[in-house]
């Protein structure tokens, strides 16, 4: 079996152990997750049936001591766990202390059109790039109220909130960075990947023109919000809000909102300075602290590229976790409003609102140690390099992670399932080059993002739901007309890729103007049909409150 740091024989030349059974914890884990709608059970249960087949008995033991294995063993993980849980007590700091209503009354004069107030929505979405979760519960409490002031539906705030959540925080100094990092170089272990190849840094930078789905995810939004053209159930969902005042629909149940995660705000008078100190502490020490541990690591004269390769990005992100939090804790106790004690408690209310994210975390590194024991990777690789081209692999693997994605409803873990696989398929199917790692790359997480939007069982999903206010069902339902028309429009890009080879920085801005014109024709077609108009407002005047 492949060890850690051990250099591996080419591919075509090794042989799974364990064969088809290799399959069988991650196929488990979807399988389960479709039945039994738990993630996280049913991602335990998939590591529970590899230490079966790696062990030949019950398995119970190996079990734990590969959970516990991924948590402790790991200062990597421990480190990641550890921002995790900063990053939630610093968003419920920055909520307690009034922050984040701040902003919203800042804005509020200025937002008075529907247009607006999406727009606005759409660009603190892309703005606060630290997490999905930080993201939903920040951005989606503070637009709410103006949301429903403009007869916005709660369906068309929870797809901005959700479409630039975990898409966003894909490409900026977030814990996903970092977490993506380490599936890199899980799937480099996977493959026995050693020698002179790009570090998982320069792989992640590469991969981003490939990560498709998140970036058109975005620039979808931007275009529903400028354009205010809908279609699907979203079209049916804003005609109602806008003409009968009905933000949610009559039956519906919305989730809770922020202030039964948070508690309330301590304060009447709410200053911006409670957002900007915590938020430009935690940019400022992640910059100067991933800039100085890359110059000591590379050396004087070293290029920006050796640097980037050289820098403790979680390292970084963990001093500057830690410094938002302690500066929330400061500023709030110096201006007297909470004590230690109070500050304490909204630190721990924070840490709470991460525990699903901690516990999938886990499942997921343990998942994925598994695959690499069991050699999964080798197993698929060995029997699809004979059916994969380059030119299909992007679409293979795509598709591949969306179907997981969807049916465990955790991209994390997906993440997890199918970087161990994907990196050893492309590193083959490449000549043992590194040609092909960022497209595999770039198009496992464009899959895992894309089902995670569409999976009803998503925790980020469900958190853009419950931080908006909105019927998680109705959500689903009408973001998942939005998220189908991106995944298309990125398959066919990276389709033209795979026979062309034409760089990505070309197809980008046609897959843009594709992209515009899909939905101008749908939300044509679609109001049509129904015989109604593709904008819900046809005109930008300001609107009275909504009866909601």
């Amino acid at each position: 079996m492949l060890e850690l740091g051990a250099v591996a024989l080419p591919l075509q030349a090794e042989t799974s152990e364990f064969g088809m059974l290799s399959l069988l914890p991650p196929l488990l884990a979807i399988f389960l997750a479709m039945i039994t709608r738990r993630a996280i059970l049913s991602l335990f249960l998939g590591v529970w049936s590899g230490a079966v087949i790696y062990t030949g008995g019950h398995g119970f033991v190996t079990t734990l001591t590969w959970t516990a294995q991924s948590i402790g063993e790991s200062l990597f993980n421990a480190k990641i766990l550890m921002i995790v849980m900063f990053l939630g007590a610093g968003v419920a700091m920055i909520w307690r202390l009034g922050g984040a209503l701040a902003i919203a009354n800042a804005a509020t004069s200025r937002l008075d059109s529907q247009r607006k107030v999406g727009l606005a929505t759409w660009i603190f979405g892309m703005l606060w790039f630290f997490g999905d979760y930080s993201n939903t519960a920040i951005v989606g409490t503070t637009m709410r109220d103006m949301a429903d002031e403009m007869r916005m539906s709660r369906e068309k705030l929870s797809y901005i909130i959700d479409s630039t959540a975990a898409p966003v925080a894909t490409f900026g100094i977030s814990s996903w960075v970092v977490y993506q990092l380490s599936m890199i170089d899980q799937g480099y272990e996977a493959a026995g990947i050693t020698g002179e190849v790009p570090g998982s840094f320069t792989i992640f930078l590469q991969s981003i023109p490939f990560n498709m789905y998140c970036i058109f995810a975005v620039v979808m939004v931007g275009i529903i919000v400028l354009t205010q053209r809908d279609f699907g159930e979203m079209l049916d969902a804003e005609h109602r809000s806008w003409k009968e005042g009905k933000v949610l629909r009559d039956n519906a149940t919305p989730m809770q909102s922020a202030e039964d995660s948070l508690g309330d705000v301590v304060t009447d008078t709410p200053s911006l300075r409670f957002f900007l100190i915590p938020v430009g502490s935690l940019i400022t020490v992640v910059f100067v602290g991933a800039a100085f541990t890359g110059y000591t690591g590379a050396g004087a004269g070293a290029s920006f590229i050796d640097i980037v390769d050289n820098a403790a990005f979680v390292d970084a992100l963990l001093w500057g976790s830690f410094t938002m939090v302690s500066m929330g804790i400061i500023s709030g106790t110096i201006a007297g409003l909470m004590d230690l004690e109070e500050a304490m408690e909204t630190v721990i209310d924070g840490f709470g609102m991460m525990l699903t994210a901690a516990s999938i975390l886990i499942m997921a590194w343990t998942i994925g140690g598994v695959t690499t024991t069991l050699e999964t990777g080798l197993y698929v690789t060995n029997t699809a390099q004979a059916f994969i081209s380059p030119t299909l692999l992007p679409i293979v693997i795509l598709f591949a992670a969306a179907v997981i994605a969807f049916s465990t409803g955790t991209s994390w873990g997906t993440m997890a399932i199918v970087t161990p696989i994907a990196i050893p398929l492309a590193w083959n199917i490449g000549g043992s080059t590194p040609e092909l790692l960022p497209v595999a790359v770039g198009t496992v997480f464009s899959g895992a993002i894309f089902g995670d939007h569409c999976s009803p069982i998503s925790d980020t999903t469900i958190l853009s739901s419950t931080f908006t206010g909105a019927d998680h069902i109705d959500h689903v339902r009408t973001q998942i007309y939005y998220a189908m028309t991106v995944i298309t429009v990125a398959a066919v890009m990276l389709l033209v890729w795979g026979a062309t080879r034409i760089t990505p920085l070309i197809l980008l801005p046609i897959g843009v103007g594709l992209l515009y014109g899909v939905v101008y024709a749908l939300s044509e077609w679609d109001s049509s049909r129904k015989g109604i108009e593709p904008k819900a407002s046809t005109t930008e005047q300001t609107v009275a409150p909504s009866d909601d």
